[in-house]
């Protein structure tokens, strides 16, 4: 009988964490937020400075609970 086993690299979960297309999508998803205007950030039920707090924050500060 063969047993097939998944050894590759792109089969497991990288051994670094977060990786780097998840800060990218973290980067660009922080610049969209930005770009919304105060009605639409009080229908996602947030305000200017929580916002303006956010996109502040470096692109490889992720929040723990993502990584």
């Amino acid at each position: 009988m063969t047993v097939f086993t998944t050894s590759s690299a792109l089969a497991r979960p990288s051994r670094r964490g977060f990786g780097l297309m998840n800060y990218i999508d973290l980067y660009r998803q922080r610049r969209s937020l930005a770009e919304l205007d105060d009605t639409r950030l009080a229908d996602l039920g947030l305000q200017r400075h929580e916002v303006d707090a956010e996109i502040q924050r470096p692109f490889w500060d992720a929040p723990a609970h993502w990584k």
